[in-house]
C-alpha cells in the first residue's frame, strides 16, 4: 500500500491539496475533475491489449497448468452473473487455493496492469462479477475452507468458496446456524462483498451487520485483516470501521479471503404460514401494522397475485392466486404462540383468509418452496428470457404506495414481472422476464427498473436494498448519494487501488454523466 499512498499524496501535492481544515475539504471536491480524468485514463489503458503470455506463464506458476484456463466455455461461464446483463468474457480463468496464491496472483496483474474481477458462485443480479477484455476473472470456489469455529463465542471464519447451505449444514449438528437467507446459495464472501440480506433481514440484519472481521488482498497483492488479526470481538471502537468499509464494495476495494460471521443459537421453535388477501393494499397493510406492534417477525414475505400463479405452476403447488404474505415466526413456545395469535388478528382485520400453518421442518420447507423459487418461476413465464431485478428500500411507512403504484406502472407497461419482497424492513423487488437479445425490451424494461428507483428516492429511500449497484444502477447511485459523496468514493477507490485494476466500471461511472 506504500505505492497507492505516496501515489495519492503526489496528486494531492500537485494539485495543491497538502491544507487545512475547510479549505482543504473545498479543494478536494473542487479537484474532482482531475480525479475522474486520472480515472478514465486509468481505463483506456486496461482496455488496449490483451494478456501476454508471459503473464499466463506467471499465473501458471502460482496455481499449477490445471487451474488456469483460456478456454471459452470457461470463460464464458465466468462472463455473466443471473442478470440480463450481456455475458462478457475475461482473457483467462485461474483458481487460486489460498490467500497468498490470491496475493501473488494479484502482484503479477498489478505489475503488468491487468484487470482482475473476483468471481464466487455466479449468483448476483446487478452484472458485478461479468467479465472484461483483457482481464483475469479469479474464481475464488476452490478455498472452500470453515476454520477458526467457536460455538461457543457463536463465531466463525470461512473462506469465499464457503456457500450459505454449506455452512448450516455444518452448524446444524452444533445447534447453531447463520440466518442471513437470499434465496439462494450465493458464497458468504460474496454475501459480504454486495452487502446481501434476504427474508430474514427483518430480525437478524443484513451482512453489514453479521460481518465481525475479513481478510482481504488489496490492489498491490497487500494483505489486510480489517479489524486485526484474529480479532472477533461482538464490538469495537478502535480506529476506522475498514470491515463496513468492504461489506458492499462489491469487488471494486479489494478481494476477500477469509470473512468472520456472527451465529445464532436455533429457536426452540419456528412456525410458518401464509395468508392471502384480497387486494395489495390489505396485505400491505397488514405488514405495516404488524410492525408498528413490534412483533419480532423473523420472516415477512410479500407475493402479488401473478408472482403466486408462476410458483404454482413452477412449484406445482396449490396457493390461493391472490396477494399473499408468507410469515415466520421464531422463539419460545410460548412467546411464538403469543406472536402468532396477535398476528392473526391483524391480518384478520383485513380479511387475510386461507390461512395455513407449518411447524415441522419438511412442512416449513415446502410451504416456502414458492418464496425460494421466485425467480425462476418468473423466468418460466417467458422462456428463453433472462432476469431484470429492482431492489429498492422505502421506510416501511410508504411501503403500500410504492408497490400500488409499481403494480399499476407493470400492467401501464405491459411487462412480465412479478412483485416479491422482504416487505418486514420495506425492501421489495420486481423480478421481470426479459428478452436480452431484444434491443427493445430491454430498453422498456431498463425505464421501467429506474422509474422504481426513482420513486423510491422520491420517499426518501434507496436504489438498492440488497442487490449492490454492479453495471445497472450507476446513475441512479449518482441520484441517491450525490455527486460530492460518490466522488469520496472515487478518492477512496483511488487511494486503495490506483491503477483501477479491480473490478473495473462496477459501482460509479469513471466520469460521471449528466442526470
Amino acid at each position: 500500500m506504500r505505492r497507492a499512498s505516496c501515489h495519492l499524496l503526489q496528486c494531492m501535492s500537485t494539485q495543491g491539496i497538502c491544507r487545512t481544515g475547510t479549505d482543504r475539504t473545498n479543494q478536494v471536491f473542487r479537484h474532482s475533475v482531475s480525479l475522474k480524468r486520472h480515472l478514465s485514463l486509468s481505463t483506456a489503458r486496461q482496455q488496449v491489449a490483451p494478456i501476454s503470455d508471459q503473464a499466463i506463464e506467471a499465473f501458471t506458476g502460482v496455481v499449477g497448468e490445471k487451474n488456469v484456463s483460456r478456454a471459452e466455455i470457461i470463460r464464458e461461464q465466468h462472463g455473466r452473473d443471473e442478470s440480463y446483463h450481456p455475458c462478457t468474457l475475461s482473457d483467462v480463468v485461474v483458481w487460486p487455493r489460498s490467500t497468498e496464491e490470491v496475493s501473488q496472483i494479484v502482484k503479477i496483474c498489478d505489475q503488468s496492469r491487468i484487470p482482475m474481477i473476483p468471481f464466487g458462485t455466479g449468483t448476483g443480479f446487478e452484472g458485478g462479477s461479468s467479465g472484461m477484455k483483457g482481464a483475469v476473472t479469479i474464481d475464488l470456489t476452490q478455498m472452500d475452507q470453515i476454520i477458526n469455529f467457536h460455538p461457543e463465542d457463536f463465531d466463525v471464519t470461512v473462506e469465499p468458496g464457503v456457500t450459505r447451505h454449506a455452512l448450516n449444514d455444518y452448524l446444524r449438528d452444533q445447534g447453531l446456524w447463520f440466518p442471513i437467507d437470499p434465496g439462494s446459495s450465493p458464497s458468504l464472501c460474496g454475501m459480504s462483498a454486495t452487502s446481501a440480506s434476504g427474508t430474514n433481514a427483518v430480525r437478524y440484519g443484513t451482512m453489514r451487520e453479521n460481518v465481525m472481521n475479513m481478510e482481504v488482498v488489496l490492489a498491490d497483492g497487500t494483505i489486510i485483516d480489517t479489524a486485526g488479526k484474529g480479532r472477533r470481538t461482538k464490538k469495537t471502537s478502535a480506529g476506522y470501521n475498514l470491515t463496513n468499509l468492504f461489506v458492499g464494495s462489491e469487488g471494486t476495494l479489494g478481494i476477500i479471503t477469509k470473512t468472520t460471521l456472527r451465529l445464532y443459537g436455533i429457536p426452540e421453535v419456528m412456525m410458518s404460514a401464509v395468508c392471502a388477501f384480497d387486494t395489495v393494499q390489505s396485505a400491505v397493510d397488514t405488514v405495516t401494522q404488524v410492525m408498528q406492534c413490534g412483533v419480532p417477525m423473523a420472516r415477512i414475505e410479500f407475493l402479488d397475485d401473478v408472482m403466486m400463479d408462476a410458483c404454482n405452476k413452477y412449484s406445482k403447488l396449490n396457493h390461493k392466486v391472490t396477494p399473499t404474505l408468507f410469515l415466520e415466526f421464531h422463539g419460545s413456545d410460548s412467546g411464538v404462540k403469543g406472536q402468532v395469535d396477535l398476528v392473526g388478528e391483524i391480518a384478520a382485520m383485513n380479511n387475510g383468509s386461507d390461512f395455513q400453518w407449518a411447524e415441522r421442518t419438511e412442512d416449513r420447507n415446502r410451504m416456502w418452496k414458492a418464496r425460494h423459487a421466485a425467480w425462476y418461476a418468473t423466468l418460466a413465464l417467458r422462456p428463453g428470457s433472462r432476469g431484470l431485478s429492482t431492489d429498492v428500500c422505502v421506510p416501511i411507512s410508504k411501503l403500500p404506495e410504492m408497490i400500488i403504484a409499481t403494480k399499476q406502472d407493470i400492467i401501464e407497461s405491459n411487462l412480465t414481472g412479478t412483485i416479491v419482497g422482504h416487505v418486514g424492513d420495506g425492501n421489495f423487488h420486481v423480478f421481470l422476464a426479459v428478452m436480452a437479445d431484444d434491443p427493445e425490451d430491454v430498453k422498456k424494461a431498463t425505464e421501467f427498473a429506474h422509474r422504481v428507483a426513482r420513486r423510491a428516492l422520491a420517499v426518501n429511500g434507496t436504489c438498492t436494498g440488497e442487490h449492490g449497484i454492479g453495471l445497472g444502477k450507476k446513475t441512479l447511485l449518482i441520484e441517491e448519494i450525490g455527486r460530492e459523496g460518490v466522488d469520496v468514493m472515487k478518492l477512496l477507490k483511488q487511494t486503495l487501488d490506483p491503477y483501477n485494476l479491480l473490478n473495473p466500471g462496477k459501482v460509479f461511472f469513471m466520469e460521471t454523466p449528466e442526470v
